[in-house]
């Protein structure tokens, strides 16, 4: 059976339960559905298509990765929008600029996603703040060397981003 008819099958036979569960946990059904379609697509865009022994435990494992992604969002964009609340009204950016703003720290926040939180401390204090080095280690209590392994790290995470 090819890669997408197996998606296929798997969607229409556990696609509802699917969004019963996400229901659940979400408490809204426009979220489970949103967040159902997404695991569906992580299914359907991975390189390969396993197979599946058991389909509700293999649905549960992705949509549980999708829902732990969504919270992050989630509390991205509050703390995002708490940091906005702080700023006088004439440097508030426009809704455009704020939503561009919104989608690079949520891309950025995966891309750094597995990085020891050090790490991402020192790259956004270097990136978005654009401290020295001999800034970050004072304000992370670290040496000026472990700043550079720090960024290092941190970089080639990027670069092999790209």
């Amino acid at each position: 059976m090819q890669p997408s008819n197996t998606v296929e099958v798997l969607y229409h036979a556990h696609h509802n339960w699917l969004t019963g569960w996400l229901r659940r946990r979400l408490g809204c059904p426009h979220s489970a559905a949103d967040l159902a379609q997404d695991t569906f697509i992580r299914v359907l865009s991975a390189r390969e298509t396993p197979q599946i022994i058991e389909p509700r435990a293999f649905l549960t494992t992705i949509a549980k990765r999708v829902l732990f992604n969504h919270y992050r969002r989630q509390d991205l964009e509050r703390a995002y929008l708490e940091a906005l609340a702080q700023l006088p009204e004439i440097a508030v950016p426009s809704e455009e600029h704020k939503a561009i703003i919104l989608q690079t720290l949520m891309e950025l926040d995966q891309l750094l996603d597995g990085l020891p939180r050090p790490v991402k401390r020192a790259f956004l204090l270097a990136q978005v703040d654009g401290l020295s080095y001999g800034e970050i280690a004072r304000e992370l209590s670290i040496s000026i060397a472990t700043v550079k392994r720090h960024l290092n790290k941190a970089a080639l995470r990027c670069y092999f981003a790209l």
